[in-house]
């Protein structure tokens, strides 16, 4: 194992591997819906084959710091009939007495859509609808509730999560991208119906702006989102914060509306152990914590992640101070 002292937290949960954790207050109590991480003996390659998760668990804590639950599991691949494979980064909201979960998964023809699960409870267990979101596709739904109470869903990936596969407006096979000097894939974003079970308009493009209000380009592998959409207000202004993937970084931009567009603003997350970074933002009792993962638990193999959490500070102009996995 590595060298634990190195870190800033210490994993969650001990017991299974846990990534992508998104984290929500329900009822008083802080609720985490990760990944469950799994060594499904799958060789690792640039589509993130290895990442073969079959299941989800929730965990919960009535504090930060202190006992962590876990729930058992909440959904299992098995028991969602669309299907085939890798459950991947999942997301929940609540609204007039039912928990919803959000989740990608690869089809039966091995394509990544947004699947949506119901339950009664916030720990579930959770029953899956028959289809997918219709009109949904790529992975890493975030779903944010805006004050007016409507609620919106990000979503997408590219390299693995197949972002890159829809630019025509229907699934091409082959991975094509735009050249570096041009206007990087964006996130999509989409208003979801009264049900909460599908969208209410067809996704839009996010727009991530740089200091100029000029798109971020394919080329800035530094700002340019790749993965794992969160959305949160802070004093009136939304902040979209992502994964840059290939360089690692939790970046984030601020905007007036859900729908964006969003400025680029800075790195909330330096690169952790590793190859993924991912995360979520909530307040709790006052306080702003980021939820985030590494490989610390496994010794840095990078499938097999934990979740953690540490404190958020803001500056009096409302950008994120810079957090660093490591301690001196």
């Amino acid at each position: 194992m590595a060298d634990e002292q190195r870190f800033l937290s210490d994993p969650l949960v001990t017991d299974i591997y846990t990534a992508d954790p998104s984290a929500h207050v329900f009822n008083g109590k802080l609720y985490i819906y990760p990944s469950h991480d799994i060594e499904a003996g799958v060789p690792e390659d640039d589509l993130g084959s290895h990442f073969d998760m079959r299941d989800y668990h929730v965990l919960s804590m009535d504090s930060v710091g202190g006992q962590v639950t876990d729930h058992g599991v909440a959904l299992d691949i098995k028991d969602v009939p669309w299907a085939g494979r890798q459950l991947w980064a999942p997301d929940a909201a609540f609204k007039n007495g039912t928990y919803y979960l959000y989740f990608p998964a690869k089809d039966k023809d091995d394509i990544f859509h947004i699947g949506v699960a119901t339950s009664a409870s916030p720990t579930g267990p959770f029953k899956a609808q028959p289809q997918p979101i219709k009109g949904s596709y790529s992975i890493d739904p975030a779903v944010f509730q805006d004050k007016d109470g409507q609620f919106y869903m990000y979503v997408g990936g590219i390299w693995g999560g197949q972002l890159q596969r829809w630019q025509t407006g229907s699934y091409q096979p082959e991975d094509t991208y735009p050249a570096d000097d041009q206007p990087a894939l964006m996130p999509k974003v989409a208003k979801l119906s009264n049900d909460m079970l599908s969208f209410a308009e067809t996704p839009r493009d996010l727009q991530i702006l740089d200091e100029n209000g000029k798109p971020l380009l394919t080329g800035d592998n530094d700002r340019r989102f790749f993965e794992a959409s969160w959305v949160h207000m802070y004093n009136g202004k939304y902040y979209f914060s992502y994964s840059t993937g290939d360089t690692h970084y939790i970046a984030y931009a601020i905007g007036d509306s859900p729908y964006g567009p969003f400025t680029y603003k800075g790195v909330i997350l330096n690169p952790v152990l590793g190859w993924t970074n991912h995360h979520s933002i909530v307040e709790f009792n006052g306080k702003w914590y980021l939820f985030y993962h590494d490989s610390s638990l496994s010794g840095g193999k990078t499938h097999l992640r934990s979740v953690k959490v540490t404190e958020l500070h803001y500056n009096p102009d409302g950008t994120i101070q810079t957090v660093d996995a490591y301690v001196e």
